[in-house]
């Protein structure tokens, strides 16, 4: 009888050991870091085809082979390729929006971004401040680089902070030859430009072509040959390791304008002088459907579209003719949520700007940005005091639904109400 009190008291022992024993290793794996856990994953991109459909692929889009990015943007670090003359380490900056599971644990390893490091001459500790230790170089004397360099801070965190409040579902996307039919390739200086219409794309290309070696100046190539020509690949020409390859390793940039802006320079371009093809494919239909009482000679040519019926098409769902480059969204254009590009320029600033890019990738210093005008170059620029002439055609509904429009592009980059009763 004494045995079997014995055996149970031991039985009793044992299992508490075992409890306590399974207590310690949960306890001890909870308190591990989640960033050490998946310390074998790649940090890389991997070929997939999305699991869901997604609205903006077109029919068929699956079959062109996805790219899938685990992190949701493609970014790279050229800490290597700061402005001649001057280094800028910088700390890390916060992340702008946690994911939970995996996304959060391998977003937190792909936090490098352009220019956020520069080439360290001293090391920042974790805990410094914001402002960074700049070593001052001749060619940064009045600071001019600096502020720039701050610039392209801001612009590249007002736009993540966009994407990250709009755009949340991109970080479940894959990059398809799509997203980057727009990009131009110009492998000698590894860059990756998006071709944003009306906002200094021609020069920018004449630019890519010079750094190719195709040509000796940007004055000596013509717009057929920057528009018509084959000199410059896109990026959806390449196979998808090449794609893969230099998303991974270019720095890709980007340039962009006020919407209303640019719809208004893409409209004095296309509709108020002779065009082949704008004035019988897009004229015609327009007028056709918006134009009341419309004369034989317009019906026939497509000619002396006006800005309200061009707005018209632009804000019709169901609209005769089909979207064009130069004027659909930036976001669309681009997929600045997709793919994380290194530079944000503007064309209201595209002096500065550009020549601030050509001294990253240690472009040749004879090569600037061209100022010249690229077509119709006797007319004056579209400003912003032109824009508001047009848009004071249309009616206040009119001007909101259009800024309902582009409401993405005003937002991620950051450019203000252009009337004032816009809400």
């Amino acid at each position: 009888m004494t045995q079997r009190p014995r055996t149970m008291r031991l039985a009793c022992m044992f299992s508490s050991v075992l409890l306590f024993g399974a207590a310690g290793l949960l306890l001890f794996i909870s308190l591990q870091d989640p960033t050490e856990l998946t310390s074998q994953q790649a940090p890389g991109i991997k070929f997939s085809r999305p699991r869901q459909p997604h609205h903006d692929i077109p029919p068929g889009g699956s079959k062109d082979g996805d790219l899938e990015v685990p992190t949701g943007r493609v970014s790279r670090d050229l800490s290597s390729r700061a402005p001649r003359g001057f280094t800028l380490p910088v700390p890390d900056q916060p992340q702008l929006l946690l994911q939970r599971g995996t996304r959060l644990r391998l977003r937190q390893r792909r936090r490098r971004l352009l220019i956020k490091k520069m080439p360290a001459v001293a090391t920042s500790p974790a805990n410094s401040s914001d402002t960074p230790f700049i070593q001052l170089g001749p060619r940064t004397l009045d600071g001019r680089w600096i502020s720039l360099h701050r610039s392209q801070q801001e612009r590249k965190r007002v736009m993540q902070e966009a994407c990250a409040k709009y755009r949340a579902s991109s970080n479940r996307r894959a990059v398809t030859p799509r997203h980057v039919s727009r990009i131009f390739v110009e492998d000698r200086h590894r860059v990756l430009y998006c071709e944003v219409p009306k906002a200094g794309c021609s020069n920018w290309k004449r630019v890519l072509m010079v750094l190719a070696g195709l040509a000796s100046s940007t004055a000596d190539i013509q717009h057929n040959t920057v528009h018509y020509g084959s000199a410059l690949k896109r990026l959806d020409t390449f196979d998808r390791q090449g794609i893969l390859h230099r998303l991974s390793t270019y720095t890709k940039m980007l340039f962009v304008r006020e919407p209303f802006e640019r719809l208004v320079s893409a409209f004095r371009d296309k509709f108020e002088h002779p065009n082949s093809y704008y004035h019988p494919v897009f004229g015609k239909a327009i007028v056709a459907r918006y134009r009341a009482n419309a004369s034989r000679e317009a019906l026939r040519t497509g000619s002396g579209v006006r800005f309200p019926e061009f707005v018209q098409y632009l804000l019709d769902v169901h609209r005769p003719v089909g979207m064009d480059i130069h004027w659909d969204h930036v976001s669309r254009l681009c997929s600045p949520c997709l793919i994380d590009y290194d530079f944000v320029g503007k064309f209201e600033s595209m002096e500065d700007d550009a020549n601030f890019f050509l001294s990253l990738i240690h472009a040749p210093r004879n090569l600037t940005f061209p100022r010249f005008k690229d077509r119709h170059s006797q007319e004056a620029r579209t400003t912003a005091r032109i824009a508001h002439q047009y848009f004071a055609q249309l009616s206040a509904l009119q001007r909101q639904r259009t800024y309902d429009f582009y409401y993405m592009d005003y937002l991620m980059f950051n450019y203000s109400k252009p009337f004032a009763d816009l809400y």
